[in-house]
């Protein structure tokens, strides 16, 4: 070999070294050390569990806006600024109260025709004093909510950090919301999808991370709202494929999250979630816990289906009829396969959706019914519902009251 070709030869080694850690390097665009270091402050003592319409959400609804100014998003809220304050109710009978909360809205003009939703909820349960512990007597602990949701938060962090860095203007807008009141059922989802601050009709999807921050490729995650769209169909299992994750499949548009209320509106959603554990709402979910590296790849995840999306046409919308139950196992023999509206208050079970071919669906109930009766039971909240459900058999027949706008119906409803 001469001098002059082994001066090629090396200097074409050294290309090739560049370009394999330049592609390496952006093949890793998210940082676990910064996801687990947005964890830790969240999922702090100092935040308190982050109760919803305490001052422990409010400084972690503080460190949102902080982290949404940097990124260069503008304030999508109310009045100029990051916040969507609405009342949330609070508490169980007979001790309900109404707390002032707010959702963090922040926005990254593309100039485009369509925008995609990226959300999180930030709030948890606070001291154990909002009725959803999982563990014995732990009213006045702390419940840190590492991975629910400071897992999911933090993600909403790192990617609006990402899109509004990456030197690339998509063909989408992105509108990034951190929720507040999910863990009351929904609360601050529902509020703004029946308040929005754009026009819905310009969504093309709505991403949800809600308990991110487990992953293990044994379990893998759960690609939740895969049959809101055929566009997961045709692209979400390959594209996990390629950054190697480990998936399960969920086809609902329906569960325990926010990307429910999305759903409810037409709108194609994907949830992701790396399951149930055993810190699952207790004290006990602690930063410590969380696995940087596996967000990080769930978040190399999310961007590779945009980049997907963005190649793309708007994409269509699918109604689904199997509800997800993250795992849950009912106590009760019966459903009549309604999704209930929490936030109403005025007497009766208010219907968020109906889901087809189920007893309340044969029945003639629909989205909007507010039911006022179930058997011999008067129906006044959720919790009479719940009971009231506890008492029948599959198979049997009932007499149903519910109102619609200003009349009052009854029907025959057979479980």
């Amino acid at each position: 070999m001469t001098i002059k070709k082994l001066i090629h030869r090396i200097f074409y080694i050294n290309i090739c070294i560049i370009a394999v850690s330049f592609s390496s390097i952006h093949a890793q665009e998210f940082s676990a050390k910064e996801i687990k270091k947005h964890v830790k402050y969240l999922a702090s003592d100092k935040l308190e569990g982050r109760g919803t319409g305490t001052a422990g959400e409010q400084k972690s609804a503080a460190y949102l806006i902080k982290q949404f100014k940097k990124a260069g998003l503008q304030p999508y809220g109310e009045k100029g600024g990051f916040l969507q304050g609405y009342p949330a109710k609070k508490g169980l009978p007979p001790n309900i109260t109404y707390v002032q909360t707010a959702n963090v809205v922040g926005y990254l003009d593309n100039n485009a025709d369509r925008t995609i939703v990226i959300g999180a909820h930030y709030d948890h349960l606070g001291k154990g004093d909002q009725g959803s512990s999982l563990q014995a007597n732990s009213v006045g602990e702390i419940h840190n909510g590492a991975d629910d949701n400071a897992s999911g938060t933090a993600g909403l962090i790192e990617l609006a950090k990402y899109y509004s860095g990456n030197n690339i203007t998509e063909k989408h807008n992105f509108l990034f919301i951190a929720f507040s009141g999910e863990e009351l059922g929904l609360m601050g989802s529902k509020f703004y999808c029946d308040n929005p601050t754009i026009d819905l009709n310009t969504v093309n999807c709505m991403f949800n991370m809600d308990m991110i921050g487990r992953y293990r490729a044994d379990k893998g995650v759960t690609i939740g709202g895969f049959g809101t769209s055929s566009f997961w169909g045709n692209h979400a299992t390959d594209i996990a494929n390629k950054v190697g994750l480990n998936y399960n499949i969920d086809s609902s548009g329906v569960g325990p999250s926010d990307h429910t209320s999305f759903y409810l509106k037409d709108i194609p959603v994907m949830f992701l979630f790396t399951g149930g554990h055993q810190q699952y709402h207790k004290p006990t979910d602690d930063a410590n816990l969380i696995n940087g590296d596996g967000e990080a790849q769930l978040l190399e995840y999310i961007a590779n289906v945009i980049a997907k999306l963005d190649e793309s046409p708007k994409i269509d919308f699918k109604k689904t009829t199997t509800p997800h139950a993250r795992g849950a196992a009912s106590s009760f023999k019966v459903t009549l396969g309604v999704m209930p509206d929490y936030s109403y208050d005025k007497g009766g079970l208010k219907l968020d959706d109906v889901q087809e071919d189920r007893p309340a669906f044969n029945s003639g109930i629909k989205a909007g019914d507010i039911i006022l009766q179930l058997g011999d039971m008067k129906v006044r909240d959720i919790y009479d519902y719940m009971e009231a459900l506890g008492k029948y058999e599959k198979g049997q027949t009932v007499k149903v009251t519910f109102k619609r706008g200003t009349e009052v119906i009854t029907k025959d409803l057979t479980f």
